[in-house]
């Protein structure tokens, strides 16, 4: 009687041991939890804030840049809090993480390739936020709508998100299209060979002529030439500058404008034709 007695008197010590655990992790979990909620939440106000300080003072990119790399920081710093609070103590993370170094190194290339293009991207700034851009290993092309720690972010004429990891971006060859201020529009027209060249550029300066954006230098004159002579027609091209962010506007009204003035004036534009013949 007295063994089965001392049996559960332990039992009895074990089961009030074990319940005092519980509730002690319990309470440290509830805390962890609050650090993190509470910690994430600081954590964005003040990757916010930075944005906010910085944003009048350095390139959008730049600020963006700044925003993920605090954000993410300072998230880190909150995990490692609410692991410790865990009763994981911090020298036991830290020997953990230098143990496992090489695997998380292997592990995390990828990002660090993608947060070491980014710094690339915005030291040499091949491109900003608001360019157009045009990506050439997979074809990509859109409007840069922002750069962060490990993305960059294009928007597509059809309202669609590209997204392209800085490591690669930041490696292959791309044309920024709006870089510069103004752009050259390059047009290729095929007119009949009865046709009477000197007539058909007087028609294609009054119509360039007519564009009031249209940027018209000695540094940056029209010029309207004959180009190729084709299989059914001579190619005449031409050749003139427009502001940049005008650019498709006043290309599709000057094709527009040809093919008007060309059919009121008679001028033909030729068409590839197919002659079948049957022999009998």
């Amino acid at each position: 009687m007295d063994i089965k007695q001392m049996s559960f008197d332990k039992l009895l010590q074990y089961g009030e041991g074990l319940l005092d655990t519980l509730i002690a992790f319990a309470g440290d979990l509830v805390v962890a939890l609050l650090i993190l909620v509470i910690g994430f939440k600081i954590a964005k106000k003040a990757a916010k804030i930075v944005e906010k300080v910085l944003t009048d003072k350095l390139d959008k990119g730049v600020v963006r840049f700044f925003y993920s790399f605090v954000n993410l920081g300072l998230k880190a710093v909150v995990i490692f809090s609410a692991v410790t609070k865990l009763g994981v103590a911090s020298s036991s993370i830290i020997a953990l993480l230098g143990s496992a170094g090489v695997a998380v190194g292997l592990a995390l290339q990828g990002s660090l390739s993608n947060i070491a293009g980014g710094v690339l991207i915005l030291i040499l700034k091949p491109f900003q936020i608001g360019d157009y851009i045009k990506e050439d290993n997979s074809g990509n092309e859109g409007t840069v709508m922002d750069i962060d720690l490990f993305y960059t972010r294009l928007k597509t004429g059809d309202n669609q998100t590209i997204v392209i990891p800085n490591g690669i971006i930041s490696n292959c060859s791309l044309t920024n299209v709006t870089r510069q201020e103004f752009r050259r529009v390059d047009l290729l027209i095929g007119i009949s060979y009865n046709q009477d060249i000197k007539e058909v550029k007087e028609v294609l300066a009054s119509i360039v002529n007519r564009q009031e954006s249209a940027v018209i230098s000695e540094e940056r004159p029209v010029q309207i030439y004959v180009s190729n002579f084709g299989a059914s027609s001579v190619d005449m091209g031409l050749r003139f500058w427009v502001p940049m962010d005008e650019y498709w506007k006043i290309r599709w009204a000057v094709l527009e404008d040809i093919k008007v003035e060309f059919d009121k004036r008679g001028i033909e534009i030729p068409f590839n034709q197919l002659e079948v013949k049957i022999h009998q």
